[in-house]
């Protein structure tokens, strides 16, 4: 908690202070800084309370990393005029319940990073009507009482991360009408009902990560269906109910990183229309994944660490709004060939740390437009000729961490990286795994013609023109050709210390008589 704060603080002083100017030339309370006639900050250790006799002009007391330990009833009372109030990384014990009622023209006051600070008594707010922000973090809260809020009629923002809190009373937020943010992560709500949440109507944004939450019901959030943003990550949510977020039809970012799950349906959000844009299912537990077709405006979709193994066709069928695809970490060893098709809008695909073995030739035919796409770290021995030659615009691409085989079939890959090397990350670790000879060398130091393939009996056998004989140390390759074929033989020959020697054989045949010829034999050569 200490360092976060203290950035805050080093934020804090620079944004108080004005370009190129020094401390205020007026009178400035002991042990604080004045930077303009309208704030104060007070930051010292060795304060224990509260200056005096502050100027009527303060309209911003900032109190940071000092020992005062109390907030009496008479703290504040020569300071009526004060519309923002910040007490961070205090030594705060206790707020008593008048310290705060001569305070009537506040519109932002924070109380966060007290850890001695367990409580905060009913009324203590009663006179701040016009509290448009109330920032409660890093505090040592357990419960709240009801009505604590009830004053706080035109609040728009309501933080509380990074307490204690195990459960919050019905209607704590009832006349809370106007709020549209509330932060309530970091806690250890293991709970949470549709009457938490009521009197919420123009809530907008909701923060319930990092919690203990393990269930949720239809009407959990019943009674905030124009919420925009529903952060349930770090939870302990094993499953969702069909309907969880049906009511939630203006909801366009929902996270459920970290939590239990293991399987995901679309039909959590019932049958209404979904304006629903990001989609975070990072870090579950997901083996299996139906199809998401009803997302229609889904632009971000996170399913990496998960325990996916395998993926529908269909799974990602009407998501043309979709640009960026996280699958990575996962246990992909095959995906279909048209499992991205008319994914036309794709910026980034992600499918680093899977187990994939082998890629469709058409698996990116749609993707024109892409910027990034990453296959590192999977078991992937070649790429299939033409995967890559849909991307019509410059891209970042890795592939290092495979176990690329070098031989005749990486061709494609060895003259794709020559052409595109600026377009690789990490260019460098894309080495060959075998043959043994190659092995740790990168792709792209090799020669073409050391890319080779080593004809076996099984090779030659499925290639009805050609048949193989060895006697005596001597290899007889016997191929049969049209007479007016082009065929061309070549044998390598490869040295000790990695020189190639060529010899072509080459065809002849009389142009003139082929040029004319309307039937041919096959004769054997």
């Amino acid at each position: 908690m200490a360092k976060p704060l203290a950035l805050a603080l080093a934020v804090l002083v620079l944004l108080l202070r004005p370009s190129g100017s020094g401390s205020w030339p007026g009178a400035c309370p002991y042990r604080c800084q004045c930077f303009t006639p309208v704030q104060v900050l007070c930051s010292d250790e060795r304060m224990a309370s509260l200056p005096r006799n502050m100027s009527a002009q303060v309209k911003e007391f900032i109190i940071m990393t000092t020992s005062v330990a109390y907030l009496f009833s008479h703290s504040l009372e020569e300071s009526p005029q004060l519309t923002k109030l910040v007490f961070l990384n205090n030594a705060l014990r206790s707020i008593h319940l008048k310290a705060l009622e001569r305070l009537t023209e506040l519109q932002e006051l924070e109380i966060s990073g007290n850890p001695g600070l367990d409580h905060v008594l009913l009324g203590t707010f009663s006179n701040q009507a016009r509290l448009q922000k109330l920032t409660l973090n890093f505090n040592n809260f357990k419960s709240l009482l009801p009505g604590t809020f009830d004053s706080l009629k035109q609040l728009e923002t309501l933080q509380m991360k990074n307490n204690f809190i195990s459960a919050l009373p019905a209607y704590l937020f009832l006349n809370l009408n106007k709020l549209r943010v509330l932060d309530l992560s970091q806690n250890r709500l293991e709970d949470v009902a549709n009457e938490t949440f009521s009197g919420l109507r123009r809530l907008e944004v909701l923060k319930l990560n990092n919690n203990l939450i393990s269930h949720l019901t239809p009407d959990t959030f019943s009674n905030v269906s124009q919420l925009r943003e529903l952060h349930l990550e770090h939870n302990k949510l094993a499953r969702l109910s069909d309907s969880s977020f049906s009511l939630l039809t203006n909801l366009s970012v929902l996270n459920l990183r970290g939590n239990l799950l293991t399987t995901f349906s679309r039909n959590v959000f019932g049958r209404e229309p979904t304006h629903l844009k990001e989609l975070n299912l990072r870090g579950n537990q997901l083996t299996q994944l139906s199809s998401l077709s009803a997302l229609t405006s889904l632009t971000d979709l996170t399913l990496s660490e998960n325990k996916l193994s395998s993926l529908a066709e269909d799974v990602f069928i009407n998501l043309t709004a979709l640009e960026n695809l996280e699958l990575s970490e996962n246990q992909l060893v095959t995906l279909p060939e048209r499992i991205f098709k008319h994914l036309f809008n794709i910026k980034e695909i992600s499918l680093h740390r899977n187990n994939l073995t082998r890629l469709e030739p058409q698996l990116f035919e749609d993707q024109a437009f892409i910027q990034r796409l990453y296959l590192s770290e999977n078991r992937l021995e070649t790429l299939p000729v033409g995967l890559m030659d849909s991307f019509s615009f410059q891209h970042s691409t890795r592939l290092h961490g495979n176990p690329w085989k070098c031989d005749c079939h990486l061709w494609y890959l060895h003259d794709w990286l020559l052409q595109n090397s600026q377009n690789v990350e990490m260019l460098h670790g894309v080495v060959c795994e075998s043959p043994a000879y190659l092995r740790q060398r990168p792709v792209t130091s090799v020669d073409r013609d050391q890319l080779l393939c080593h004809l076996s009996k099984e090779d030659v056998a499925d290639l009805s023109s050609c048949t193989l004989q060895t006697s005596n140390h001597t290899v007889t390759i016997k191929c049969k050709a049209d007479k007016c074929s082009p065929m061309t033989v070549k044998v390598l020959f490869q040295e000790e210390d990695g020189r190639v020697r060529e010899h072509v054989l080459k065809n002849e045949s009389d142009e003139s008589q082929c040029s004319n010829r309307t039937t041919a034999g096959i004769p054997e050569r």
